[in-house]
């Protein structure tokens, strides 16, 4: 459910800290109702559950004021545990200027050092932007589609569609992600659709999302949920098969998510410990 908004604040520094009080909390619920409306919030319960229970609260900072935060809980898949980063957020002014980046990398640190090798979120396919963070940025990979993840809410966001979500895996000690995150960084900027271009590797197949998306939600929602039913019908009869989405790019007037068949990309996409996926 992460909406991950890539921000660094041009004179202000933005510091990334962890996040133990009611009150910083509170605070977190209030860049919830700036980012998502009502109807999908997080109560501040949920936190304290969240700290407690080995999750992940973090804040950002510039000065005194919190400008983003992500949310993680701990969970466990087949005995491995892992945790699942249900939100990030990051204030308008400060967004598209590295704090996302920020957030996630402290994250990933933190995680690290706590013995997780993996970090698991959800996002919205048709949110092009996010997938290009997510998989070209990041490093992250996508196996699992999940039909209406949350049901249809109230948030403008969703624009009373559906809310199917890719499960993103960051596995975060993998060679994909290590060589990502060892090349030069990319300016804070984020371009408002994938920029990214490579060619197809043998074997890759591909799901094609129209760049205009976002804006037929808005003014032609009947176009909007055919592409939508559309993408999600090649997401899981690829799945099924054994392909994991790693990339995308822009080609014309449409975005391209890559896949390919997990066999063929395991050695990058795993760490070399993990011997079982």
């Amino acid at each position: 459910m992460e909406r991950v908004e890539a921000a660094a604040v041009g004179q202000a520094p933005v510091e990334i800290r962890h996040c133990r009080t009611i009150a910083e909390y509170e605070e977190c619920l209030r860049l919830e109702r700036v980012t998502w409306g009502h109807g999908i919030l997080v109560p501040t319960a949920i936190f304290v559950v969240a700290q407690e229970t080995g999750g992940q609260i973090l804040g950002a900072y510039a000065g005194n004021e919190m400008v983003g935060f992500t949310l993680a809980l701990a969970g466990v898949h087949e005995g491995r545990p892992f945790l699942h980063s249900h939100m990030t957020a990051v204030l308008e002014p400060f967004r598209d200027r590295g704090v996302g980046r920020k957030l996630k990398l402290f994250q990933r640190e933190d995680a690290l050092a706590r013995g997780f090798q993996l970090i698991e979120w959800t996002f919205d396919p048709l949110g092009l932007k996010n997938a290009h963070f997510n998989f070209m940025r990041l490093g992250a990979i996508a196996r699992r589609f999940i039909p209406n993840c949350y049901g249809v809410t109230e948030s403008p966001l969703h624009a009373g569609m559906p809310t199917d979500r890719l499960v993103a895996e960051w596995w975060l000690d993998s060679p994909r992600v290590n060589s990502l995150l060892a090349a030069p960084a990319e300016g804070h900027a984020q371009a408002t659709q994938p920029q990214t271009q490579f060619d197809l590797p043998v074997g890759a197949a591909t799901i094609s999302v129209p760049l205009n998306v976002t804006e037929l939600r808005q003014r032609d929602r009947a176009a909007a949920q055919k592409i939508q039913s559309d993408v999600r019908a090649q997401f899981e009869a690829h799945f099924a098969k054994g392909f994991a989405a790693t990339g995308v790019t822009t080609r014309g007037a449409n975005a391209e998510y890559m896949l390919q068949p997990v066999a063929s990309v395991a050695a990058e996409i795993f760490p070399p410990n993990q011997n079982e996926h």
